[in-house]
């Protein structure tokens, strides 16, 4: 963790920097700072954190539909020069699709350069069958399918992010059925490590359906049921980020990256135990062998450069300050090494 005396100055620096506006915020990047607002009784607004440390865009949501609020939304963002992804409620049948019309119309309204969607929850916690998460699946796609004409209508692009609930193969075949100018993934570089996917392969088979991104680095380590997987600063851990932001600039220069650095302690990935496996079927939804053995490899290959974050004992302020330290490196970082 910075010292808090050493992360004002640098929170400054990069502020003062000249923002490029391929570079954002998630805001799960800011769940400890929201978490804390929202105990005081006050409002954390992810557009201006941004602004405020030195990013150009931001992944958000509307508070408000009130047509005065969209309009000074908008023209907050239009003179930071942000760019605005935002969260939306999807149609979960047809009796849906005129409020999602609505919605969409105002998002447009508000200045979003696109949308964004996490349908799912992390599989292996999420659900208790194949059956079960089978028919989650079949549900988000009919949802997408009720959505893409209000997309198309609007000119509206909506990224899925891949969130822990499908593997990249079974993502991948989706956005090619559709076959969508309109639908296209929001690529997580490192969720799909938790379905024994190593982060090479997943960016194969999404980088070509990619419209923006969760840029993060991924920390591994062992644990008795399996292995940890914990977000960690750029740089120390297990992923290729300057192959991989070089690689999505050369399909799209405007690609969008937003920082995903989430304060928490790791996540456990219980691989040897049988509740882990009840979400996956052999001949529909098979993980093979030696993608099991792939990242048991990559884990032990990769131990932390660092203490995988935690934030369990510390005290709310200090959690606060240790996220603030995080995203800041991450920052400098970006600037340093990845051009952005």
């Amino acid at each position: 963790m910075l010292a808090a005396a050493a992360l004002a100055p640098l929170q400054r620096g990069i502020a003062q920097t000249q923002p490029a506006l391929r570079m954002g915020g998630a805001p799960t990047a800011f769940s400890l700072r929201m978490r804390a607002a929202r105990q005081e009784g006050k409002t954390f607004d992810v557009v201006e954190h941004c602004h405020s440390i030195g990013l150009s865009a931001a992944e958000t949501s509307l508070s408000s539909t009130d047509a005065d609020f969209v309009k000074r939304f908008r023209h907050r963002a239009e003179e930071y020069n942000m760019r605005v992804v935002l969260n939306a409620p999807l149609p979960k049948s047809q009796a849906d699709v005129t409020a999602f019309d609505a919605t969409v119309k105002t998002c447009k309204e508000a200045g979003a350069t696109a949308l964004h969607a996490a349908m799912t929850a992390r599989r292996y916690e999420q659900f208790e069958s194949f059956a079960a998460w089978k028919e989650n699946f079949n549900r988000c796609q009919q949802s997408v399918s009720l959505a893409e004409p209000v997309l198309r209508k609007h000119r509206m692009p909506l990224a899925i992010e891949n969130h822990k609930g499908w593997r990249a193969a079974e993502q991948a075949a989706w956005m090619k059925h559709l076959a969508s100018e309109w639908v296209g993934v929001c690529l997580d570089f490192g969720n799909n490590i938790s379905l024994c996917e190593i982060p090479a392969e997943t960016f194969q088979l999404l980088a070509p359906f990619a419209m923006m991104c969760h840029i993060k680095d991924m920390g591994l380590q062992d644990y008795p049921d399996g292995f940890l997987l914990s977000e960690v600063v750029f740089g120390q851990g297990v992923l290729d980020l300057k192959q991989m932001v070089q690689t999505l600039q050369q399909k799209d220069p405007n690609m969008l990256f937003l920082m995903e650095m989430i304060t928490r302690d790791p996540l456990r990935i219980p691989v040897f135990t049988d509740k882990y496996w009840a979400t996956f079927d052999n001949s529909y939804s098979p993980v093979p062998a030696r993608d099991l053995a792939k990242v048991l490899q990559l884990v032990r290959a990769n131990p932390p450069k660092q203490p995988l974050p935690m934030i369990t004992g510390l005290r709310p302020s200090e959690q606060v300050k240790a996220e603030d330290g995080y995203n800041v490196q991450c920052i400098a970082y970006a600037r340093q090494h990845l051009g952005l």
